[in-house]
């Protein structure tokens, strides 16, 4: 099922008419926070931290 246009933009007013210009930016506000949050979050899991890198040179070495 595919939305065009014309479905968006009916759906979006009747939300804005439902919970009010207020609540919908601080929805859009919680929203973008998660998200960059959650950005970074998956940035720091990606990077290896100093400390453990640190700690696996020295056993790599040893063998």
């Amino acid at each position: 099922m595919r939305f065009g246009t014309t479905e968006i933009i009916v759906i979006l007013v009747i939300v804005l008419v439902l919970f009010g210009g207020s609540k919908l930016a601080g929805v859009g506000k919680a929203l973008g926070t998660s998200v960059k949050d959650f950005k970074k979050e998956i940035k720091d899991t990606d990077e290896p931290k100093k400390d453990e890198k640190t700690e696996e040179e020295p056993n790599k070495d040893e063998k």
